[in-house]
């Protein structure tokens, strides 16, 4: 990677109380970021039934990037709106691409518990049209990226983390800037938006585990306002 990476522990550490008034925000993260640790704890069974009943009716797949590359991570998609790449360029879809049919409803759990999410976040009024599910295998990572098909930028992005630990890289306004090292674990939350909705970002590759729950993988939820 490029540019200076520091290397915190536990940033933004926030209690359970969904009551707080404040958002959950780190000056060590920059503004309008903030991480909510084990805030799906307590959802975390009905989570991965709900992700289970998708990946059954829109199987895990790994896309192709415009420039002809096999994605390392799986992904498959809920919601009005699904996110896909191929050849053609990166975009949001009514239908997967797989099979032509719309994508899966977004489960009640999942959409329910990324409103809360960004709520505590400082985010009200957020509406998840599109839910992203990526599965990361050993070894499998995400490079440096910004999350910019979206129609409407002034939504947060809400990111939920089950299984296996992962280091999240949160870079600046450019791919060159310094990242700062994030470590998720099972049931952290992270969300980011306004002053911070476009900066980069990025998963280290997985280190092998073994998640009593989730298995040998980790799996990532990522709910956007996406048209």
């Amino acid at each position: 990677m490029n540019g200076e990476q520091q290397t915190l522990g536990l940033v933004g550490l926030v209690g359970l109380d969904e009551g707080m008034d404040e958002p959950a925000m780190d000056p060590e993260l920059g503004p309008d970021v903030a991480l909510l640790r084990g805030f799906a704890l307590a959802e975390a069974a009905a989570i991965l039934r709900a992700v289970d009943a998708v990946i059954t009716a829109s199987p895990l797949r790994k896309l192709l990037t415009p420039g002809g590359r096999r994605m390392s991570v799986a992904m498959t998609n809920c919601g009005r709106l699904g996110w896909t790449s191929d050849r053609r360029g990166y975009r949001y879809v009514q239908r997967d691409p797989a099979g032509e049919r719309p994508w899966p409803a977004m489960p009640v759990v999942l959409r329910d518990l990324a409103v809360r999410a960004a709520l505590r976040a400082g985010f009200s009024g957020f509406t998840p049209d599109a839910c992203l599910i990526n599965r990361y295998d050993p070894g499998a990572r995400m490079s440096l990226h910004q999350d910019r098909d979206e129609r409407d930028l002034g939504a947060p992005v809400v990111s939920l983390s089950l299984g296996l630990p992962a280091t999240f890289l949160l870079g600046g306004a450019e791919r060159s800037d310094a990242t700062v090292r994030l470590p998720l674990r099972h049931g952290d939350v992270l969300v980011w938006g306004g002053r911070s909705r476009l900066r980069f970002h990025g998963v280290l590759p997985l280190k092998a585990g073994h998640h009593p729950i989730v298995g040998d993988h980790r799996l990532n939820l990522t709910f956007r306002s996406a048209g």
